[in-house]
């Protein structure tokens, strides 16, 4: 006991001793003195699940550890009563805050879901397909859209099971996305082939060889999980002694969110030294996209032996479990992509089938479009054609309005005017206007003899009507000739030198009434005749 009690009286004294050290001295300016800047930790960022509806997943699961209870319940729960919707059932017991945050976080998945399905439809309808509304709904059954209002217990336990569910099914779906895509790479390489000559195939084939060569002449790979491999990453990575390696450490230095598990994508991370062995980004022959195959190779490979429980998280009782056992010790080789083809070469020969019918569907549907583009393109020039002959039309009308428009010489003839009989050949003569509308000799006031309607004014000289003539005619020159009965006193003087009317329609002959030669106009105003 002594010596007990002179132990802890000397950790006290060092303590003591350690925080006087510490402290500011009395006759320090304390304004001076920089204090060690608080530092707030972080938190670590949910990993990308690769699900189109990770962000609402993993914006759950941060809330809800957020709650005390719930993150206790989660971390002590065995991975298939999780499956069994046992842990949804503590969503209960979760504080009100929370649940609030989950209300808010579904509105705002349903809202962005309904917009998905509008622009979805809108698409599938622009190109003339059915809509299948239970496809749609399918793929959104991680939560009840029902209610689409509050955050319940059937809404967790829906998201957790489509998650499993998804997560399983997504490493498989990545497989045939690559095995699709190498044999179309291998398809497009033969239909290549066929369209050289003999000894340009020659070459390419020879060429292709000796990039497969290369890109197998590479250094060993470990096997991925093994503590060959795992040692590898402890000396290049973490810079420390191989002799040295302890599995608890590098656990520790490895869980980068600190969460005590190993998740996929950390996994993932400890392959670069493997995989920068077969891979060069730089190197014709090395294809990017097969690496990152070779990398979930790999990691699945790892889950398959160290994940007991099956909850895709390595935890660090399963780590250490695994570096006990004999393939972590003594490994078998591993084999790398180029030692196991994705395909075999019956699953070639269906997608090569499979293409073919691709191919010729679509130039049948090409095919209806170039005929459709043709008809399209007649329909458009007889449009053309109908056009210009309806301009042409509207053209020739506008002449035709123009032409008939313009006023013959005289003027119009308004009413029962008498028009003037210019056509003639006896022009006005200079100074003399054309008689108005308003004083045009209407029809009925005309002589019981019958004066024609387009009778000119003669000119000096000329025969003139004795009567029957309206006395609004323009005034003559005093040279005129007049008429003898009842001519008004306004008549239009005609030219000079004449002395008769001009014979229109041969009335003025049949009537006699014509001016003595010789008989001429008083010198007064008188109306023309129009």
């Amino acid at each position: 006991m002594p010596d007990m009690n002179a132990l802890l009286t000397s950790c006290l004294i060092l303590s003591c001793l350690l925080l006087c050290s510490e402290t500011v001295p009395i006759g320090m300016d304390k304004t001076k003195v920089k204090l060690p800047e608080e530092t707030v930790e972080e938190t670590p960022q949910s990993v990308d699940t690769g699900l189109h509806y990770d962000r609402y997943l993993r914006e759950v699961i941060d809330y809800l550890e957020k709650d005390q209870h719930f993150r206790e319940k989660l971390h002590n729960t065995d991975m298939e009563d999780i499956k069994q919707g046992k842990l949804a059932k503590e969503l209960d017991f979760v504080s009100h805050h929370v649940r609030t945050k989950l209300d808010e976080l579904k509105r705002q998945e349903v809202s962005r879901l309904r917009t998905l399905i509008k622009a979805k439809q809108d698409m599938e309808e622009g190109n003339g397909m059915a809509v299948d509304h239970q496809a749609l709904l399918k793929q959104f059954e991680y939560l009840n859209h029902m209610n689409p209002h509050t955050f319940e217990v059937d809404d967790l336990d829906r998201l957790i099971k489509s998650a499993t569910s998804d997560l399983e099914n997504f490493d498989k779906e990545r497989h045939e996305e690559f095995k699709r895509y190498e044999m179309t790479k291998e398809h497009e390489r033969r239909e290549h082939l066929k369209t050289l000559d003999e000894e340009a195939r020659h070459r390419e084939e020879e060429h292709y060889e000796e990039m497969r060569k290369k890109h197998a002449d590479h250094p060993k790979v470990n096997h991925p999980g093994s503590q060959d491999q795992l040692k590898e990453v402890w000396e290049d990575k973490d810079g420390l002694d191989p002799d040295d390696f302890d599995p608890k450490t590098f656990f520790n230095l490895h869980d980068s969110n600190g969460d005590g598990y190993f998740d996929e994508q950390e996994l993932e991370a400890l392959f670069t030294k493997e995989l920068e062995k077969i891979y060069d980004p730089t190197n014709e022959e090395d294809d990017m996209v097969e690496m990152e195959e070779e990398r979930l190779r790999m990691r699945e490979h790892v889950m398959n032996e160290v994940d007991a429980n099956k909850d895709r998280l390595v935890s660090l009782d399963e780590f250490l479990v695994a570096t006990k056992k004999k393939e972590f010790l003594e490994p078998d080789s591993w084999e790398t992509l180029e030692q196991n083809q994705a395909y075999t070469e019956e699953e070639m020969g269906e997608f090569e089938t499979h293409l073919a019918q691709q191919e010729e569907e679509l130039s049948m549907k090409a095919e209806h479009l170039q005929k459709q583009r043709d008809e399209l393109e007649r329909q458009q020039e007889q449009l053309n054609a109908q056009k210009l002959e309806l301009q042409q039309a509207v053209e020739h009308m506008e002449n035709i309005k123009k032409t008939q428009s313009v006023e013959p010489p005289g003027g119009e003839v308004e009413d029962n005017a008498i028009p003037l009989a210019q056509d003639q050949g006896h022009p006005l003569p200079p100074g003399h206007a054309e008689l108005p509308p308003h004083q045009a000799i209407p029809q009925q006031e005309l002589p019981q003899h019958g004066v024609p309607q387009d009778l000119h004014p003669g000119p000096p000289g000329h025969h003139q009507l004795q009567q029957g003539l309206p006395q609004d005619l323009h005034p003559g020159p005093p040279s005129h000739h007049q008429l003898q009965h009842g001519l008004p006193q306004d008549l239009h003087p005609g030219p000079p030198g004449h002395n008769q009317l001009p014979q229109a329609g041969g009335h003025l002959e049949q009537t006699g009434h014509l001016l003595p030669q010789g008989e001429q106009h008083q010198p007064q105003e008188h109306n023309a005749i129009p």
